[in-house]
């Protein structure tokens, strides 16, 4: 049965329990109708509180006043409630609009603790695993760098560190050099063009025409994973190829999407992918204080 329809327009402002049903066919998320409802009925146990403390504030004259008085008034109260609720401008499409973005927050945290090791690109490890220790140590760890480099190049840290947590596995699957020393290149970033640095020669996954692909590539090697952060930031600040990535800087989904169209990694899923990383990251962050 739909929650909306078993309860009555007033059936809220009468018996509070029944907000139980409403929560549960809005937090299906696909009912609007059942968001709209839940949102006006909100609205009507503020107006019926309204109404009942003005009541109180109000002398009484003793006259008519008794057990069946007081009955009475309530379920008039109880009518206005219900009338002076969902009309057009109110409160209630205030509640409505806040419930709906806190549906597609708590979706969003969701999907990304649920799929905290995303899967492939160019230097990640295939595989799926739910946000835990490894991927809470890997926050704390690179949150102090992160985010001095974010404070120079705006760039979020959230986004970085979700977007290193996704290149390397969560520190699973970190470039290193032949000897076994770490390169501290958290975002695959390759040693092309006019790098003059250290380099580190891995075997890596390449998508060619769409299908994976093993090949031997030269990655750029770092003296800290803090010089790490501050190239990548220089790389997506500096190149005119990111120029729109840093236009979507306020959506983790438009800048996942962004590097992927920019051509940043040959994975077709890796804006996906990406946005999982970035949201477990976030979700982390707040459950870190």
């Amino acid at each position: 049965m739909n929650p909306t329809s078993a309860l009555s327009s007033n059936g809220l402002a009468a018996d509070p329990t029944a907000l139980n049903a409403l929560r549960y066919g809005a937090g299906k998320g696909n009912d609007k109708a059942a968001l709209k409802e839940a949102a006006k009925q909100f609205e009507s146990l503020f107006m019926r509180e309204l109404i009942k403390s003005m009541r109180e504030a109000t002398q009484k004259s003793g006259l008519m006043d008794g057990e069946g008085s007081d009955l009475g008034t309530d379920l008039l109260d109880q009518q206005f409630a219900v009338q002076l609720s969902g009309l057009p401008g109110g409160l209630s499409e205030a509640i409505e609009r806040q419930l709906g973005k806190q549906m597609q927050n708590n979706a969003a945290e969701k999907a990304g603790a649920t799929d905290a090791l995303p899967g492939t690109s160019d230097v990640s490890t295939v595989g799926r695993a739910s946000a835990g220790p490894r991927q809470a140590g890997f926050v704390e760890q690179h949150s102090q760098a992160a985010a001095a480099v974010a404070r120079e190049s705006g760039i979020p840290a959230s986004y970085m560190i979700g977007q290193a947590g996704h290149e390397t596995g969560w520190g699973r699957s970190e470039i290193r050099h032949a000897d076994g020393t770490p390169s501290h290149n958290l975002f695959g970033i390759k040693a092309t063009g006019g790098w003059k640095g250290k380099v580190a020669e891995i075997t890596t996954t390449e998508y060619i025409n769409g299908e994976p692909r093993k090949v031997t590539a030269k990655f750029r090697a770092y003296d800290s994973y803090a010089d790490s952060f501050r190239d990548y930031a220089s790389l997506i600040g500096n190149s005119p190829r990111y120029d729109k990535v840093m236009d979507q800087l306020g959506s983790v989904q438009g800048f996942a999407a962004g590097l992927q169209k920019a051509g940043y990694a040959t994975d077709p899923q890796y804006a996906a992918k990406l946005s999982r990383a970035i949201n477990t990251t976030l979700s982390l962050q707040r459950a870190q204080g």
